[in-house]
This record gives structure tokens, C-alpha cells and sequence, in this order.
């Protein structure tokens, strides 16, 4: 698991990984991690990445790393590496899964590096399926259900999936957050989602921009009033959405490029 000629790597905790390191996590699920694209060796949100990471380790794990040891691992990996590429920090517990917990060691945490990503061109139709995730505000894996809607969802015609609550509620992607446009404020679906980084970016630019944006509680009838939607994510700040089922939705191109602005005005920082 060294490094390869293309420089990309996997590491725990800062040293290179051994086939022994990860064969005890191969079928494992019980862990949380954060994806980011860093381009000259620069990361946006890093605040944001590293304070998911605390408290969904605080969640799991009862304790966290210490955000300055996180950092050092990050930048042992991006030192290995080309300039710009796409980065996965995956935090689990040396006591495995399926045990009761408690006494447990400190978290450790697993590096993979990957070639840089920006997602789909789009636009995208999204097939809405009921679902709801476990601990929704935490990034954990393991979650089946993403690649099972998704799939479903291709095999019907669409490009992806988006779920449904109990209540009707639109809330997230299979790996995107959704946001919508009216006119003239972002509106930001009202239900249980993980907080996406890229969410939290472009939530603050816009709010340095003097942009409008609210919280409500979309359904599929609520569709037709809207003016736009995008999904989300590490990878881009905004892929066009034109149906959701049989829901046809407008364009917005500059609803698009404002998202896109407001990524952009976020400034890159180094672990």
C-alpha cells in the first residue's frame, strides 16, 4: 500500500498502510470519515471538515483526535502527493464493531488518496425514494442503501436518487445535498441531512455576498414554485437538477454560477 507512481496513497495515522492495517477493516462499517478536493496542496473548509470529524467521533467513540494531530496525518499524505487531488479521512475505533464499547483506544485515523474529481456534468433527474439514514448529521459508511437507490434509480431512467421522509420532505441526495432557488433567496430543504461541508461553505460566502437563503420544508408538491435546485457536495458547489420523478424543474444558470461564486470566494488553506 506504498505509494504509487502517481503518487496517491493510503495511510493510518501518518505512515503507510499495511495489507495487515487494513484487513481488519475490509467488511467494516462502524467508522465516519470526510471527503475534500485539494488543489495546490490547499484544502477550502478546512475548519469545517475537521470539526465534522471531531464531533462525529465524539458521537461514536465517546473521544476524538486532537484536531493538530489530524492535520499533521492530512499534510503526511498531501506530502506524497501531487498537487491536487481527491482526499478521504476515514476515523474508526481500534475495538472494532459489534463490541460493546467503553475503554476504548484512542480513534485512529485511515488517509486515501485518489486523482482530483468535480463531479457530473448534469443537468440531473433525480428519482425520490422513502429513506431516511441513521444518525443523518453523522458521515458514517457503510450505508448500502446509497448505492442501492442509486442504482434502482439508474436502471429507472434517472440519474440518481433523492430520499423522502416519513413527513414527505425532500432532505438529501444518495450523496449530495440539495438546495433550491425561488427567484431570489436559496432555500435549503428543512429535514434530518448531514451538514455537507461544502453546504457550510458556500452557506457563509453567501451570507458575505448579502444573499437571501432560509430553511423550509420542501415536498414534491411544492416543486412547481420553486425556480431551481442543485445537489452538492466535495465534489462541486452545484450540478443543475431539471426533474425530481415526474417534476420538471427551470435551468437557472446564474442560480448555478452564484453557488459556484460563493465556492470560489472561500479561500484555500493548508492542513
Amino acid at each position: 500500500m506504498s505509494t504509487d507512481v502517481t503518487g496517491f496513497v493510503v495511510q493510518l495515522n501518518g505512515r503507510t498502510a499495511t495489507a495487515a492495517d487494513l484487513a481488519p477493516l475490509a467488511f467494516a462499517g462502524y467508522a465516519h470519515f470526510t471527503a475534500l478536493q485539494v488543489r495546490g496542496g490547499r484544502v477550502r473548509g478546512l475548519d469545517l471538515h475537521l470539526e465534522r470529524l471531531r464531533t462525529a467521533s465524539v458521537e461514536l467513540f465517546g473521544q476524538a483526535l486532537p484536531d493538530d494531530r489530524v492535520r499533521s496525518w492530512l499534510r503526511s499524505a498531501l506530502e506524497s502527493g501531487p498537487a491536487d487531488l481527491s482526499l478521504t479521512a476515514t476515523v474508526f475505533s481500534p475495538a472494532g464493531e459489534f463490541t460493546r464499547g467503553g475503554g476504548e483506544g484512542a480513534p485512529e485515523l485511515l488517509v486515501r488518496t485518489r486523482p482530483p474529481a468535480s463531479g457530473p456534468e448534469g443537468p440531473l433527474a433525480l428519482a425520490p425514494v422513502a429513506h431516511e439514514r441513521i444518525l443523518p448529521a453523522v458521515k458514517h459508511v457503510g450505508e448500502v442503501a446509497k448505492t442501492y437507490f442509486l442504482r434502482r434509480a439508474v436502471a429507472e431512467g434517472f440519474d440518481d436518487a433523492v430520499f423522502v421522509d416519513r413527513r414527505g420532505r425532500l432532505s438529501e441526495g444518495t450523496i449530495w445535498n440539495l438546495a433550491f432557488w425561488d427567484g431570489e433567496a436559496v432555500v435549503w430543504p428543512e429535514a434530518a441531512v448531514l451538514g455537507g461541508t461544502t453546504m457550510g461553505i458556500v452557506r457563509r460566502q453567501l451570507d458575505h455576498l448579502g444573499v437571501p437563503q432560509r430553511d423550509q420544508e420542501i415536498t414534491l408538491e411544492a416543486l412547481p414554485g420553486l425556480a431551481g435546485a442543485v445537489v452538492m457536495n466535495s465534489w462541486t458547489p452545484g450540478v443543475a437538477v431539471h426533474r425530481i420523478g415526474s417534476v420538471p424543474l427551470p435551468a437557472a444558470p446564474s442560480f448555478v454560477e452564484l453557488l459556484h461564486r460563493a465556492y470560489r470566494a472561500e479561500p484555500l488553506t493548508s492542513p
